[in-house]
């Protein structure tokens, strides 16, 4: 069985996991409907064996297809990507990374989206995270 990687990965490879996450499992044929400006089916194809081979699908067969299935689900997933992320661009810093996000200006925050965040910072005090 191939080892999870936490291999970053190329764009077509995320926008791969985002059509499988989305229909929760896919063969090649339903993966190359859901891309934009999808490549061949034999490119679709050699992208799923190689997600395969790090460890981020598996397969079942299907008469004679292949239906891809992550191996996390969507959330863990996310988690390792969050913290690749943060120690990429914010030196590990959750604070930095919190106040990279409330700073883009292309995001406008809810004032009840704010009043849940303000609610997760002091569940975080109450826990002593």
């Amino acid at each position: 069985m191939p080892k999870k990687s936490d291999v970053n990965l190329s764009r077509r490879e995320r926008q791969i996991m985002d059509v499988i996450y989305r229909k929760s499992r896919a063969s090649a044929a339903e993966v190359m409907e859901g891309l934009p400006d999808p490549p061949s089916y034999s490119a679709v194809r050699a992208l799923l064996r190689v997600l395969e081979d790090k460890g981020h699908l598996k397969h079942t067969k299907a008469g004679a297809r292949y239906i891809y299935i992550p191996t996390r689900p969507r959330h863990n997933a996310g988690r390792s990507a969050l913290r690749r992320v943060l120690q990429t661009f914010y030196e590990g810093s959750t604070e930095k990374a919190v106040a990279a996000l409330l700073n883009v200006s292309d995001t406008r925050l809810s004032p009840q989206e704010l009043d849940q965040l303000s609610r997760l910072i002091d569940e975080a005090r109450e826990e002593g995270r």
